[in-house]
């Protein structure tokens, strides 16, 4: 007989290491992923001293091509059934895109979409055979319209929030829980790698913890879209308010370009 884990992609830091000592409590097994097994090792020690659960490290780079089949076998072979699925997993590029890379901008898809949906689709028919699960996406506010400069990591997640949705209205009714957590500008160093340090929306940050605790609560509570953040929560309404082409000039100047 298999235990049931929940597991945390992008774990190392940011959302998902606030979402680790949110899940930590609840006593289930825990599945920290992501590239950094220091940081991982770390944060399991702590996680297993405070709440006395078990806690495995997976180090796993999500953007090669392979790399969640790879996860899945690895939970596997530790005995472990997936009961929560985190994909939090991901991060963005901020460059014309003419002149991006196109090696990071492929590297970039692979993890916020194609490994997001491999791992879900691994995970899925356990927990409806069971009809219990929980599967959380981690989304963004700039999947509600187009983001010059942010072109293909805003198109990523569209597509991560238009999947969720989807999904949730299949597997509902079924015992699983799926949401869609869109936050905003995140203080996680997102802005480092994306290399938006500086701009407007890097200094209208909010905590990681103050994301996380939302994404928890919706999902827990079966909301299927969350907005996190008191000045993100209206931009849904104001991009059906405000003609397409104004809201994308708005969010490139916002970019800082």
């Amino acid at each position: 007989m298999t235990t049931l884990a929940t597991v945390i992609t992008g774990a190392s830091s940011g959302i998902g290491e606030a979402l680790a000592h949110l899940f930590a409590p609840e006593q289930q097994t825990l599945v920290l992923v992501a590239r950094r097994k220091e940081r991982l090792d770390a944060l399991a020690k702590e996680l297993n001293s405070k709440h006395g659960i078990k806690v495995h490290v997976i180090a796993q780079d999500l953007q090669e091509v392979g790399a969640a089949a790879n996860l899945m076998n690895s939970i596997a072979n530790l005995n472990l059934t997936v009961d929560t699925l985190i994909n939090n997993a991901g991060f963005g590029i901020s460059a014309p895109f003419a002149k991006s890379d196109g090696a990071k901008t492929s590297a970039m898809m692979q993890l916020n979409m194609v490994a997001l949906t491999e791992l879900t689709h691994m995970a899925l028919p356990a927990m409806l055979e069971r009809r219990h699960g929980r599967i959380m996406n981690i989304a963004s506010v700039v999947a509600f319209q187009p983001c010059p400069y942010f072109a293909v990591y805003a198109a990523s997640k569209a597509y991560v929030l238009s999947f969720t949705e989807a999904l949730a209205a299949e597997v509902t009714d079924r015992g699983i829980l799926v949401t869609a957590v869109c936050p905003g500008s995140t203080d996680t160093g997102f802005h480092e790698v994306a290399n938006t340090k500086g701009s407007l929306v890097d200094k209208i940050s909010e905590s990681p913890e103050m994301v996380a605790d939302e994404a928890y609560k919706a999902l827990n509570n079966g909301k299927v879209v969350v907005v996190t953040g008191l000045f993100n929560k209206p931009l849904p309404v104001i991009n059906r308010l405000i003609p397409r082409k104004t809201m994308t000039w708005a969010v490139g100047k916002m970019m800082g370009r």
